[in-house]
This record gives C-alpha cells, sequence and structure tokens, in this order.
C-alpha cells in the first residue's frame, strides 16, 4: 500500500501543476475572449477559474485525509476526502447551472452577436487539448493513490475540456455562416448534461462513503478470506465499509468452542493478518471470534454494512 507521504506529494505535485495551467488558460481566454469579442470564451475562461477552487480544495484536503489516527480521530481522517469530492461535484454541478443559464441566454440574443474573432477558436482548440492531457495525468495519478477527491478533480479538468469544444466549433462556424451562431448554444447544453453526469458519478460514492453504504462484493471478500484460515469452523457475519483510500471491516468467525482464550485470539489476529495482507484494500479489521455450536454461514457469509 502506498505511504501516506508518497500520497500527499503525488497529489501535490499533479494539482499544482493544474493550478499553473488553470491559471494560465483563464487569463488567456479572458483576454482573447473580450478582444475577439467571443462572450462564449469569455465565460469559458470563468469556468477555468472554477477550477482553481477545486485545486485549493484538493491541496487543503490531502494534508488531513492522509494524516494518522490520533486520540480525537482514532479511526483516522479518511472521510474528510469523501466530504472533499462532495465540494468539488457540487462545484462541477453549480458550473453546469451556470453554462445552463449562459446557454439559454445566448439562445435568445444569438441574432445580435457579431462573429468573434478567429483567435477565439484557436485558443479553445488548445484548451481542449491541454486540459485533456491535464485530466488523464490527473486521473492516472488518482487511481495510483487510490483518492477520489483527485480524481474528482480530474474530472472537473475534463469538464472544462468539454466546455471548449462548442466554444471552438461555434466560432469557426460563425466565421463562415453568422446566421448559425445559435450553435454554440445547443452545444453548450450538450455539455451540461455530459457535466452533471459527472458530477453524480462523483457525489454518489462519496455519500454513500459518510452514511457507511454497503460495498458490493467487499464483505463477501472478507468472508471467503477468513474461510481459508487455519481453525476457522465458519464465518457467522462479515461487514465493511469504505474509509478513504481503503476500506475497513468487522467480522465474526466461529471457532472450535474446546480452544482456550490463547488459541481463540491468536485465531483471531490470523484472520486479521490474512484479511489486510490479502490484496483487497482493507487496510483495518475488527475480528469477533465466537464458538462454534452448529451455527451455519449466514447467505453468501456476510452481511454488509
Amino acid at each position: 500500500m502506498i505511504g501516506s507521504t508518497e500520497v500527499v506529494l503525488a497529489v501535490r505535485r499533479v494539482t499544482l501543476a493544474g493550478m499553473v495551467v488553470n491559471i494560465a488558460l483563464a487569463a488567456a481566454k479572458a483576454v482573447v475572449g473580450l478582444t475577439c469579442a467571443s462572450q462564449a470564451l469569455v465565460a469559458d475562461a470563468v469556468h477555468s477559474v472554477s477550477d482553481l477552487v477545486t485545486d485549493v480544495a484538493v491541496l487543503l484536503g490531502v494534508r488531513y485525509w492522509t494524516a494518522p489516527a490520533d486520540e480525537r480521530h482514532p479511526y483516522g481522517h479518511g472521510k474528510i476526502e469523501a466530504l472533499v469530492t462532495v465540494f468539488i461535484a457540487f462545484g462541477l454541478a453549480s458550473v453546469a447551472c451556470e453554462l445552463a443559464s449562459n446557454a439559454a441566454a445566448r439562445l435568445q440574443s444569438a441574432k445580435s452577436v457579431s462573429p468573434p474573432g478567429i483567435a477565439a477558436a484557436g485558443l479553445a482548440f488548445v484548451s481542449v487539448v491541454v486540459k485533456e492531457a491535464l485530466f488523464r495525468w490527473t486521473r492516472r495519478v488518482a487511481r495510483r493513490v487510490k483518492s477520489s477527491a483527485l480524481e474528482s478533480n480530474a474530472w472537473h479538468h475534463r469538464s472544462d475540456a468539454l466546455s471548449s469544444v462548442p466554444v471552438a466549433v461555434v466560432v469557426v462556424i460563425a466565421r463562415f455562416f453568422p446566421s448559425l451562431a445559435w450553435l454554440d448554444a445547443v452545444g453548450a447544453l450538450l455539455v451540461v448534461v455530459f457535466i452533471f453526469r459527472a458530477a453524480w458519478q462523483l457525489a454518489k460514492p462519496a455519500f454513500e462513503e459518510l452514511v457507511d453504504a454497503s460495498i458490493e462484493g467487499k464483505a463477501e471478500a472478507v468472508a471467503a478470506v477468513a474461510r481459508k484460515v487455519a481453525d476457522v469452523k465458519s464465518v457467522h457475519k462479515a461487514r465493511a465499509r469504505r474509509y478513504g483510500s481503503a476500506y475497513q471491516a468487522d467480522i465474526h468467525v466461529m471457532v472450535d468452542p474446546s480452544l482456550t482464550i490463547t488459541e481463540g485470539h491468536a485465531v483471531g489476529h490470523a484472520v486479521k493478518d490474512a484479511v489486510i495482507n490479502a490484496g483487497i484494500d482493507v487496510d483495518d479489521v475488527v475480528v469477533h471470534v465466537e464458538p462454534a455450536l452448529g451455527e451455519a454461514d449466514e447467505p453468501s457469509g456476510a452481511s454488509a454494512q
């Protein structure tokens, strides 16, 4: 498992790079948008600025959610990452609402807007390429360090790239077919749908983590590992929940009632070590050792929480 120091350094490195890119793009879009009379590009500049907010949230948050457990937080600080992820998802949704509002306004005034300068299209295309590359890099790092907040920030980069697509297309079309400038608004509304979808895909698992929702297949995987440990007769119940970048579990194992307390305790430790080292991303397990009195395993071996 990757150490917390490595996680912090990886997250900070890619996020700081994203901040530099966002500042440069936002400034360039604002200047070119105003110079070339492109309202769409100016709006896209605002969208790039919104990315800075999520960059800051990740930079500030990673320091806390990777902190080890302490006296006041005996279970660690992993849920802070879920809170940051929810914040970013709401940020995406807010940007989508703003883009939808701007698109609706442009639909009403499209005929009165003069065609923008072609430089606006060039910058929009550059933005698409740069932000897509940043998205892929950030997502790759996020999956390597298993950070949901960083992956949500990656999708924010993707939303910025998508929002630049209709800007680039409409500028080109408007230069040659001024009467079709309204297509920009239609394209923007399509992008809004994708952004809302991305926001939901980010927010849903984060909310589930905050309320300790069941994790499909994880409790069953924990139970399967426990059953293979020597002296475990059966598994009575297993539960698992996501906590930050890993999972926590508790499990009830049945052992021969003739075992001494010391022997039963050793079985519990063996189960814990087996689960943590099984490669199923579980970093903490509470094992309850109970005497086997003829009870059968629960269906599927688990009740997840």
